[in-house]
Order: structure tokens, then C-alpha cells, then sequence
């Protein structure tokens, strides 16, 4: 599996560059190779940062480091819920757990590409 992790920044810094950090963010995993290039369509429309909040952008960073700001998580959840493998993959199931989570407070989701 090529994996794509996520998972929920604590505090935010405006001007901070995020590294490779899966351990600090709690991260759930999901298969990239099957999930996120089917989802591609729609998660280009999904405002986001790319490794800094100071570089807005919109989707995921394939190949770096996403932060996806809580105006954009329900869109996110949308996407993910709507997948009808949600009931058959337990780590898809954990990533939509991950993103309530971070709509409940209000928090910024990291993500870290392959």
C-alpha cells in the first residue's frame, strides 16, 4: 500500500514550515493508489495550504505536505463518506472519524503524501 496519512494539528502557526511528522499528528493511513486518484476530481476543489499556511492552494500535495483548514473539512468528510468502500475498509472508516474529530474542534487536518 502507498499510503497517504492524516491527521489533526493541535495549534496552528501562521508562519511555521510543517515537516514529516505522522507520530506528533496522530495520523490514520489510506491507500493512495486507490483512493485519492479517484477522488482527485474533487479534492482540487477543497481549499488548502501547501507545507505553510502562508502558501494557499487548493487539493493535496501528492508528493509533500497538505494542511487542510477547517473550512474545507466538510467537504473533505463529504468526499470521504460518499465512497461506498466506507463500510468495507476500517482505515477509511478511521480517516472519517480523524476529520470529525477536527470539524468537532474546530482544528486544521495535516496531510502527508507519498
Amino acid at each position: 500500500m502507498i499510503k497517504a496519512e492524516f491527521g489533526i494539528i493541535e495549534d496552528i502557526r501562521e508562519t511555521q514550515e510543517y515537516s514529516y511528522d505522522p507520530k506528533k499528528y496522530q495520523c490514520v493511513c489510506i491507500d493512495d493508489d486507490v483512493y485519492i486518484d479517484e477522488w482527485w476530481n474533487k479534492l482540487v476543489l477543497l481549499k488548502t495550504y501547501f507545507h505553510s499556511p502562508d502558501r494557499p492552494e487548493f487539493g493535496l500535495a501528492r508528493w509533500g505536505i497538505t494542511l487542510i483548514p477547517p473550512e474545507s473539512l466538510p467537504g473533505f468528510q463529504d468526499i470521504v463518506l460518499s465512497d461506498k468502500r466506507i463500510n468495507e475498509d476500517a482505515h477509511l472508516r478511521k480517516l472519517a472519524d480523524k476529520i470529525q474529530d477536527a470539524i468537532n474542534r474546530n482544528k486544521f487536518m495535516i496531510h502527508f503524501g507519498i
